[in-house]
């Protein structure tokens, strides 16, 4: 709280003003500092739900969920899982899923149909309607096509959502941050600074473009707590008792600066095209998606063999790659994240593939 942890309060407010700038979202944004993406999504979906529930003349705070009207979520197909367990918590179930491409994009002239299919979100006597958009598919890396399928949800008066774990990171580099063009003009979004800014875990990012909206969703009043009239951290997140995440997440920006995290970003970039030109060469192996980001998903030949490959390299301990399923074919999955790996590191991982794949292929 402001009257009690001054300093905190004062560092949030910073930190959260320059997250702000550095991904180019709207200046007067509400951040909440969360356990990770899973809790952000939760708290922007929060703000979501309750305000196209109150468009339509229904208050979740004073009567609750049950009697109240429907609250339609649509979501891509390639949604990360944690969009759903945010939904379960929320109480609103499984979304409805949109057609999405090859590469996890969600498919706009789709999700416009779908949206047209139970009529508009406005007034009393409405459908409310959140809609829930991608910021670097989980595993091809794909961002949604944000200006056309934010286009047609404003039409349909739907509160826009941008899950954003590590993706939204690409804001914040020159290079990359054609990524996400449109995306500023969503209502909330959700990212993990534990990700791609590489602070310690449990620090998640909650953005919420109308502060009144996150408070009204997550704000509580307490005779024994002391109010200030320009708010507090306790507003904005699930929880009243917390560590100060805001530190880490203030000091690392404060190190790197804007050019610092735009050469972090950057690089986890190019170890991933390194990573997917080095596989493309391996005998019997594919890269199945467009490397765009940090995301890298390859097979070798047949789903046993890619198994046989991963047991291999796990076996003997190089590198740590993990399993996926994507699209029905087992895939190895390399998600670059960490801000030491080296040229060197992805040279030797490369060669401790190389290994694990030759010694797969049958005589």
């Amino acid at each position: 709280m402001r009257a009690v942890s001054p300093a905190y309060t004062a560092v949030e407010e910073i930190a959260g003003a320059w997250l702000l700038d550095l991904l180019g979202l709207p200046p007067d944004s509400a951040v909440g500092f969360t356990t990770g993406a899973t809790m952000a999504n939760f708290t922007c979906l929060a703000a979501g739900r309750d305000t196209v529930l109150r468009r339509a003349g229904w208050s979740v705070a004073h009567d609750g969920l049950a009697g109240g009207p429907p609250v339609r979520v649509i979501a891509g197909q390639d949604r990360h899982m944690a969009i759903d367990l945010a939904l379960r918590y929320l109480g609103l179930g499984r979304p409805e899923l949109v057609e999405a491409d090859a590469q996890g994009r969600i498919d706009a002239e789709a999700l416009r149909h779908t949206l047209a299919a139970r009529g508009p979100g406005v007034g009393p006597g409405s459908v409310p309607t959140i809609v829930i958009l991608q910021a670097g598919d989980i595993h091809s890396g794909a961002f949604d096509p944000f200006p056309e399928t934010i286009r047609a949800a404003r039409e349909a008066d739907a509160w826009v959502h941008v899950d954003g774990a590590f993706g939204l990171w690409a804001a914040a580099s020159p290079t990359h941050a054609h990524l996400t063009d449109g995306c500023a003009r969503a209502d909330s979004w959700a990212t993990d600074a534990h990700k791609t800014l590489n602070v310690p875990y449990d620090c998640g990012l909650a953005v919420v473009g109308d502060p009144a909206a996150l408070r009204s969703a997550m704000g509580l009043q307490g005779d024994y707590l002391i109010q200030h009239e320009h708010g507090d951290p306790i507003d904005k997140v699930p929880e009243l008792s917390r560590r100060g995440r805001a530190f880490t997440v203030w000091a690392a920006l404060r190190s790197l600066g804007r050019a610092g995290v735009a050469d972090l970003v950057d690089r986890l970039c190019r170890h991933a095209r390194a990573f997917a030109t080095g596989i493309d060469a391996i005998d019997g192996a594919t890269v199945l998606n467009d490397v765009v980001f940090t995301q890298v998903c390859a097979e070798f030949g047949d789903d046993e063999r890619t198994d046989r490959v991963l047991a291999r390299l796990l076996d003997e301990g190089a590198a740590w790659i993990s399993g996926s399923t994507w699209h029905g074919r087992r895939v190895m999955r390399i998600s670059v994240s960490n801000w030491s790996t080296t040229d060197e590191d992805v040279s030797h991982t490369l060669d401790a593939i190389r290994r694990a794949s030759s010694r797969t292929i049958r005589p």
